[in-house]
């Protein structure tokens, strides 16, 4: 066993194995703890699961843990001893063979302990339960069709077996073990359909050694059958439940209490937060085929619960991120983790679509160790490069002045955080924000504010990393909201005020484990349009020349 699982499933029936498999299919850590100790462990055969009839319950059983195995979930022989909630989830403690034990922690609990058959006390029953002695014609009415069947009736539910019983044979017989004699309207419905009573009580359960022959009355008289039916005490297997703070119920049928059961939701969920149930510690009346179903819904609703836990914990560390990951101290942190944060070399997209630009004022948003601005200056342009982190500012200058003191005197070195204070309006012949990764909102609000830092016929260049890398299942590690189509970020720009040029473009790259791949960046290329009336005299010139 490992130390903790996503789900631990207590009792390894056709309900458990059922719920595990379908959390092993949806790639959750399960383990199945199993005390070996099956209800239908006399029965010779299952029957009445699609598919299956017939087949030995060892076998059923044999095949889950095989299929269980087969999706990576675990099976160990064993008992649960005892579990506690322990915050979201549960400490449980796992005793073997030999009495040792072991504590593993699981964040959900399937319990599907079963129940215990509680037989009448009546000599040489209890030896021959579920070959001929029996409880549900649904199970084994089939196998002993047209033969003399004998009911034994220790309440009043009897009454109601005798009837349904004798939708297979014309040879059932009612015998009285400690109830009252039929009233009228009893004995006439039972007489309509050929039903005998005879007086008991059962002394004891005849046999020849390999099956049933008959019962003794106290009388003395045998009575030849082929099948005993009795109504057995379905008793939950309840004690883990109870120390989790559940109570089983009586189940009644008919005036009688039959058994009992820990109540659950219909999709087995307790009242105890965590914890799940299914198969007859929940419905004693369950067969196998319904067990098993019981078992497959409740792991669907574990693994949904899982989700939805794992969701809510996602969305507020993605919260938390927001709140704390593009501050200054975040950004200060993670360049003194480095040496060098970044290449040394400037964007590529930059590089295409600027160099054929004549220089003017250039705004570098986010310039981090300054190779951006520096390439910018080379050029011949004004450059304002601002960035967030005072660590980055100090080597982004430190390495404009290795490039020369005239280069350097063109760069102007702001320590800014522009979602705060914006650049002036219409100061800039070039905005340049490369790989501005911010979550939807405050992203929205920058590129507006760097939009309108762009002066008359200067440009605009939003380079940032497409969607598209995160649905094919690659690209870099940001969020995927953060990230943005070039199409997204053009519909901010009106038409009337921008020429807009979009494109996605590819480009070859190295992922962490030294593999060439392609990464796709959202270029957009905005170019501001001049004044209203320049905008009419240019329209009004190409008009001439036409």
């Amino acid at each position: 066993m490992n130390e903790a699982y996503d789900v631990i499933v207590v009792g390894g029936g056709a309900a458990g194995l059922s719920g595990a498999v379908t959390l092993a299919r949806a790639r959750r850590s399960v383990l199945v703890v199993d005390a070996g100790e099956p209800r239908n462990a006399p029965s010779g055969h299952v029957h009445g699961y699609l598919g299956r009839e017939g087949t030995p319950p060892a076998e059923l059983i044999a095949a889950g843990r095989t299929e269980l195995a087969g999706y990576g979930g675990e099976f160990a022989q064993g008992r649960v001893t005892g579990a506690a909630k322990d915050g979201e989830g549960f400490t449980v403690t796992v005793a073997d063979a030999s009495g040792r034990t072991a504590e593993v922690r699981a964040r959900r609990l399937l319990v599907t302990t079963g129940l215990v058959d509680e037989l009448p006390d009546v000599p040489g029953l209890a030896e021959r339960f579920g070959k001929d002695v029996l409880h549900c014609p649904y199970c084994h009415g089939w196998e002993v069709r047209d033969g003399r069947i004998g009911v034994l009736a220790t309440g009043p539910v009897a009454w109601h077996h005798a009837e349904l019983w004798r939708q297979w044979s014309e040879r059932v017989i009612v015998l009285r073990h400690g109830v009252d004699a039929p009233d009228a309207e009893l004995a006439e419905r039972l007489a309509a359909r050929g039903i005998h009573v005879a007086d008991g009580p059962v002394a004891a359960v005849e046999t020849d050694g390999d099956g049933l022959t008959g019962v003794r009355l106290a009388s003395g008289e045998t009575v030849p059958l082929d099948a005993l039916v009795v109504a057995t005490g379905m008793t939950a297997r309840a004690e883990l439940l109870e120390s989790l703070g559940l109570r089983a119920v009586p189940v009644e049928y008919g005036g009688q209490v039959v058994g009992s059961r820990v109540p659950a939701d219909p999709n087995g969920a307790t009242d105890v937060a965590g914890v799940w149930i299914a198969g007859n510690v929940a419905d004693p009346t369950a067969q196998v085929v319904v067990s098993a179903a019981a078992g497959l819904r409740a792991g669907a609703m574990i693994n949904a619960d899982l989700a939805a836990a794992e969701t809510r914990d996602a969305v507020a560390a993605y919260r938390e991120l927001g709140r704390t990951h593009f501050e200054q101290d975040a950004w200060e942190d993670r360049y003194r983790a480095r040496p060098a944060l970044w290449s040394g070399r400037p964007n590529p997209q930059l590089v295409a679509e600027v160099a054929a630009l004549a220089p003017g004022r250039a705004l570098d948003v986010g310039s981090g160790e300054g190779a951006d601005a520096i390439w910018l200056a080379e050029r011949g342009w004004r450059v304002t490069g601002t960035d967030i982190s005072t660590v980055a500012l100090a080597r982004a200058a430190e390495h404009a002045r290795a490039a020369g003191a005239e280069l350097a005197e063109r760069i102007t070195w702001s320590h800014a955080d522009l979602r705060a204070t914006p650049p002036p309006a219409g100061s800039y012949d070039l905005v340049s924000a490369q790989f501005m990764h911010l979550p939807t909102e405050p992203r929205r609000a920058l590129f507006a504010a760097l939009a309108q830092a762009v002066a008359p016929g200067g440009t605009l260049l939003i380079v940032g990393h497409h969607p598209r890398d995160k649905r094919d299942g690659g690209g870099p590690g940001v969020f995927l909201d953060m990230m943005y189509t070039p199409e997204e970020v053009a519909a901010s720009l009106p038409p009337e005020q921008w020429h807009v040029h979009t494109e996605t473009r590819g480009r070859e790259a190295v992922n962490p484990e030294g593999e060439r791949i392609t990464l796709h960046d959202a270029v957009v290329l905005a170019k501001r349009r001049q004044s209203d009336a320049l905008s009419a005299l240019s329209e009004q010139s190409l008009r001439l020349s036409d």
